[in-house]
């Protein structure tokens, strides 16, 4: 016996494909396995709606900097801050069954002020010295992550954005990439545009100025949702 359902995409109110969709292909997409079927009442529940898949890019730093903290406006002992709207990402890491996940190695990297990657195939002026390009959290207790970096810019070709890894116990199991929510040059963007309205509503952050700050510093709220490990 079959487990699953027929399913129909539709692209500007005509049928793009239609097809059936097997469950236990998707039970094994997620990291569920043969032994979801056994647990009951896994689908009487909700599941949450994991963050967009996406390109990793060709610029993830191919010479890691002398600093890879969670600090990309200062490199090591510099006194010398790194240019651009200082901005503070932070958010929680959580699976598609909304469990908080500790000890996840979340990655973000990013062009700087001027919109050039650290990495040596990108070889434009005006790459910043003094910003760090990369860095790496590993999540707390409760899930959570934080970043101190600055407000992505655009580059050829692309709309402001940031690239972010998530891995757990060595796996990656996540690639994306989040947005400037409003920015008008996203619907320009090719790689925006594929994710839909669903996949945009979830990358899409608001960069909200801080109440308060004399340096017009920005807060950055972006909850990742990854698949399940073995673990869960």
């Amino acid at each position: 016996m079959k487990l699953g359902c027929t399913f129909e995409i539709m692209k500007d109110n005509y049928p793009l494909q239609i097809g059936y969709w097997d469950r236990r292909k998707m039970l094994y997409g997620l990291g569920l396995g043969a032994s979801a079927f056994l647990a009951p009442g896994l689908f009487a529940e909700a599941l949450m709606e994991p963050t967009p898949r996406q390109v990793e890019g060709p610029f993830y730093p191919d010479k890691m900097p002398l600093d890879t903290d969670n600090d990309l406006l200062v490199i090591g002992d510099s006194l010398t801050p790194a240019v651009g709207e200082v901005t503070h990402l932070s958010g929680v890491v959580k699976n598609i069954k909304g469990d908080l996940v500790r000890n996840a190695l979340v990655e973000i990297w990013q062009v700087g002020a001027k919109g050039v990657y650290l990495h040596t195939r990108d070889d434009r002026d005006g790459r910043d010295q003094n910003f760090q390009g990369y860095g790496r959290f590993l999540t707390d207790s409760k899930g959570r992550y934080y970043f101190r970096t600055v407000k992505p810019v655009t580059y050829p070709g692309r709309s402001p954005h940031i690239h972010v890894a998530v891995s757990k116990k060595g796996k990656r199991m996540l690639t994306s990439q989040c947005y400037v929510k409003g920015d008008k040059r996203n619907d320009k963007d090719f790689i925006y545009k594929r994710l839909g309205k669903t996949g945009q509503k979830l990358t899409a952050v608001d960069f909200a100025p801080i109440k308060g700050s004399k340096t017009n510093e920005l807060n950055a709220v972006w909850d990742i949702i990854i698949g399940l490990t073995p673990e869960d």
